[in-house]
């Protein structure tokens, strides 16, 4: 007894919680699943971390590239003599040192650099611009990944709700069960063991609506946690899981499917495309290179630090610099040794991501015929158990029919509805992780 009303108070708990989570926020945010999706692309860290690194790797290119263009710099440098060297001098028989040069040097002045011929810097940036590739389809299936929660959780909010639905109407026809059985009762017109067995349907019932309260607050929490707002603002998800009943219909429409818009699989193929231009650069340091070089500068020497008797002078280069590659000790060699390792590693790895991504449509393909089934069945089945519910009823309101005939009946419906719920719950699940795998989910427009 004390154990039964420990669990009470706990569930009454859960049902406060629910209740009161239209006060945590000022205004109720109502969703569709459109809004909900819309919300995460907004709102969400991994989608804006994604879009973030694109900007980046943007910026790398463009820092790659801007190498083929003149880079200049301007200089300035004082130079201090703090021995001067000596000349060893014979003048007519007479020998002598004489300091040559001066104390104070100063030299300023402008260079220029641009590369004219080099493989290796082509290559690279070659290189920047399939990371950026790579980054902008890592942001498309973080998209995809975040679609996926999106709808998961929602459908979960959803049938948490038709599941609320239920046990409260099963738990209102107990009670009103119970309420008729008493009233016979106490006019000595229904005997005690009916009752009793109408109080405990209608106690066993109760669990079980505060058990979906919960499961509604945990479900918005869930939800709430991956559009990335507020644990505290209360949204409310309009809609049923009967609106999209129409969608369980079948698996005809994945037939023939590929996996080649997966997003995983296309980052392994750009991956693929990096590494071979990172091979053919690696090779590229093989091959000469060639530079344009220029500069003009300006130099004054003193003894002294009188800067306005300074005569600057000018000069001025320039000059095409050629550099052809010998011998590295073997560093390149070794270099292309472990990209090639590299290669064949993501060939590997490629191989088995395929291998893997259709075992996992050939399963979901499975689990959706399957649930395709149950849905159909359960169609079927509660058509039989409203029927059935209705005439257990006006048997039992009538006198011919007995109240555990009335309760079976209730718990047929109620059981029939829960497998309807989780038959459409469990295909839009389904349908959401394969086009997820199959790199077609989007948002709508």
């Amino acid at each position: 007894m004390r154990r039964t009303k420990i669990t009470k108070f706990l569930v009454a708990v859960a049902a406060t919680l629910f209740v009161s989570s239209s006060v945590w926020a000022q205004d109720t945010l109502h969703l569709t699943l459109d809004d909900a999706l819309k919300v995460a692309m907004g709102e969400n860290i991994s989608v804006k971390v994604a879009d973030k690194e694109v900007k980046r790797t943007e910026y790398a290119r463009k820092g790659t590239y801007a190498s083929l263009f003149p880079q200049v710099d301007f200089s300035g440098a004082y130079q201090r003599a703090i021995k001067k060297q000596k000349m060893h001098m014979n003048m007519g028989g007479q020998e002598m040192d004489i300091e040559v040069g001066v104390s104070n040097t100063w030299s300023t002045g402008f260079s220029a650099a641009m590369p004219l011929v080099n493989v290796q810097l082509w290559k690279a940036i070659q290189i920047t611009g399939m990371d950026v590739e790579l980054a902008v389809e890592k942001a498309k299936g973080s998209r995809q990944d975040l679609i996926d929660q999106v709808q998961q959780s929602f459908y979960g909010v959803l049938l948490a709700k038709e599941l609320y639905s239920v046990y409260k109407e099963n738990y209102d026809n107990a009670k009103d069960n119970y309420n008729d059985v008493k009233a016979k009762y106490d006019a000595g017109l229904a005997s005690k063991f009916e009752f009793l067995s109408a109080e405990v349907a209608m106690q066993n019932a109760e669990p079980n609506v505060f058990d979906a309260q919960n499961g509604i607050v945990l479900a918005n929490w869930k939800l709430k946690a991956v559009l990335g707002i507020d644990l505290d603002q209360n949204i409310e998800c309009t809609g049923s899981l009967s609106d999209y009943e129409g969608t369980v219909a079948g698996v005809a429409s994945y037939e023939n499917v590929s996996v080649e818009n997966n997003s995983t699989l296309k980052q392994l193929n750009i991956q693929e495309e990096m590494l071979q231009k990172n091979y053919e650069m690696q090779l590229a340091k093989y091959y000469p290179t060639l530079a344009a070089q220029l500069s003009y500068n300006w130099v004054a020497m003193s003894e002294n630090f009188k800067f306005s008797e300074y005569k600057w002078n000018p000069y001025s280069t320039g000059a095409l610099a050629l550099s052809i590659p010998i011998f590295a000790g073997g560093q390149k060699q070794n270099q292309l040794r472990q990209t090639r390792i590299q290669q064949e590693q993501l060939a590997l790895q490629k191989e088995d991501a395929i291998r893997q991504l259709e075992v996992s449509v050939k399963q979901v393909l499975n689990s959706l015929e399957t649930s395709l089934k149950q849905y159909e069945a359960a169609q079927k089945t509660i058509e039989g158990a409203q029927a059935g519910y209705e005439i257990a009823k006006k048997r039992y309101d009538v006198g011919s029919g007995t109240l555990l005939e009335l309760q079976d009946a209730q718990l047929g419906l109620l059981q029939a509805r829960l497998n309807v719920n989780q038959s459409v719950y469990t295909y839009m699940i389904l349908k959401s992780s394969l086009d997820k795998i199959l790199g077609v989910n989007q948002i709508k427009q």
